[in-house]
């Protein structure tokens, strides 16, 4: 970082809004005509074409100190430090001429790995998303080893900066400094930190993992990991068990540890009935909502509305839930849940995993698009994400899943495998697993009762299902059964089992199977 630089940004922080609390960035964010109000209370704001995270336009500086061990790629593009000097130098002189918003926050619960984090972001929405998002700092003295710098009205000019597009989210590794511009959507900011966390803590010995976690009555913690719509945090959020965190967690020798201090949930389709909890903390006065349609003139909240995007999001402070763990912290998980949507409906609505089939089903991290999600997908189409979360790993894949074996063979943690997708059929044939059956598969597998029934062996995935949940006679668990044509049934099967086939093969999994 040039002393240009440097010089700039003082001057961007000199003339800028410090921490302030919400109220006030309410009346900011209103008084710019940044966002809406909805007669909840919450803030509506809305994100134009950027509805979403634009994955193409993430860069990693390669310099010489990280550059052995980035895993370099379609995930992982590299833009040079000349090229990332120069957008610096423009980026801060852009926002010389702007009043900005600074909020000094954290990162990580547990105190050992507790780092200091300062965001600038020239929308006061944003700042407050920030502020939501990571934890309010417990220091005085703060001293940021992280930075990050959002400004959604500065372009990169691509010619010249070495870029795809007038967007950028570029991370300096060495330099701990994410850089974004182009976008106003949030969820930037709250994964390209993510990212960097990524990077940072298996140095230390701690696995990053994007899941949720939350803790029973009896101490014990569970993990859900999964992709966008397979209900992570949905399930996570209980009312009979206090939530740790919704997204990103850390598993360290002593337990595991939230990264944030907030939420950031899909609510499309939201109901009170069905998710209570969530429901209350995103309708009232605090809560940002991205993208959701207000029906006017009331200016009530419709949830089923996916005229805009079916990526509709809110943000909230994890307080905003009544049953949660304060301290963001537990001891290591008893039960580990692996969550996928499976459209092609041939996967059983929950499998054990035995011990030689977690890593390979780590590694694919399973989930299926569906039509009307995604311009162009008229049939399910089968998505892999290694570790469930390929977009924010800036190491090899296999970095973390021998981290995770090795943690899982010292823990003796149980394994599941849970489809929250199709029964009886793909999707727009079969029905969709309902979330009360599998709120009462979670907690059989959590209070050990489905360990005690009978397993059958699906020959397609070889995995292992309980031939029925106590208490839940209604579902089906063989999905072969529930489906009216057993030869369409294998056909499918066969169809996605060769497809799991042919990814593995890309991380040498003996026999290419899970």
């Amino acid at each position: 970082m040039s002393l240009k630089a440097i010089t700039e940004l003082e001057y961007v922080l000199s003339q800028a809004y410090w921490n302030l609390e919400p109220p006030a960035l309410y009346e900011e964010a209103i008084r710019r005509n940044e966002v809406r109000l909805a007669s909840s209370g919450a803030l509506v704001a809305y994100t134009g074409r950027h509805t979403g995270r634009s994955p193409h336009d993430k860069f990693i500086v390669k310099e010489p100190s990280t550059a052995a061990k980035v895993w370099w790629g379609p995930v992982n593009s590299p833009i040079s430090p000349a090229h990332c000097e120069q957008i610096y130098q423009r980026l801060c002189e852009h926002l010389k001429t702007k009043k900005v918003f600074v909020q000094d926050l954290e990162v990580c619960a547990a105190p050992r790995y507790r780092t200091p984090i300062r965001v600038i972001t020239e929308y006061a929405w944003h700042s407050l998303f920030a502020r939501h998002i990571f934890l309010r700092t417990r220091q005085r003295d703060h001293t940021p080893q992280i930075t990050v710098i959002c400004a959604p009205s500065f372009h990169a000019i691509p010619e010249r900066d070495g870029t795809r597009s007038e967007t950028f989210i570029i991370l300096h590794l060495a330099q701990k400094t994410i850089l974004i511009g182009g976008t106003p959507y949030a969820g930037e900011i709250k994964k390209s930190v993510f990212t960097l966390l990524n990077y940072l803590l298996p140095q230390q010995g701690v696995l990053p993992m994007h899941c949720s976690a939350n803790q029973g009555a009896d101490g014990q913690t569970a993990l859900f990991f999964g992709l966008s719509g397979t209900g992570k945090t949905t399930l996570s959020t209980d009312p009979h068990r206090p939530l740790i965190g919704d997204d990103e967690h850390g598993w360290c020798d002593e337990g595991i540890f939230n990264f944030e201090g907030g939420c950031y949930a899909k609510v499309i389709g939201l109901r009170r009935e069905t998710e209570p909890e969530i429901y209350h903390a995103v309708q009232r006065f605090g809560a940002i909502l991205e993208n959701v349609v207000l029906e006017e003139p009331q200016r009530t909240i419709r949830f089923d509305d996916a005229s805009i995007t079916e990526n509709t999001r809110a943000a909230y402070p994890i307080e905003f839930l009544s049953h949660i763990n304060p301290t963001g912290m537990g001891p290591p998980p008893r039960t580990i849940f692996f969550l996928t949507y499976d459209a092609f409906g041939v996967l059983p609505p929950i499998s054990l995993l035995r011990d030689d089939q977690v890593i390979p089903y780590f590694l694919l991290g399973y989930t299926a698009k569906v039509a009307g999600t995604e311009r162009g997908v008229a049939e399910p189409t089968a998505t892999f994400s290694p570790c469930f979360g390929g977009p924010f790993w800036p190491l090899s894949p296999q970095v973390y899943a021998q981290m995770l074996r090795d943690r899982v063979a010292r823990s003796g943690v149980k394994v599941w495998l849970l489809n929250t997708g199709t029964t009886g059929g793909p999707y727009g044939v079969g029905k969709r697993i309902s979330l009360p059956y599998t709120r009462a598969l979670v907690r059989a597998a959590l209070d050990g009762s489905l360990e005690r029934v009978s397993f059958e062996e699906d020959l397609h995935f070889r995995l292992c299902f309980p031939t029925y949940c106590p208490g839940l006679s209604a579902l089906v668990t063989n999905p072969k059964s529930s489906w009216k044509d057993a030869k369409a049934y294998s056909a499918k099967a066969q169809e996605l089992a060769q497809l799991f086939h042919d990814q593995l093969k890309k991380y040498n999994i003996a026999g290419g199977s899970p």
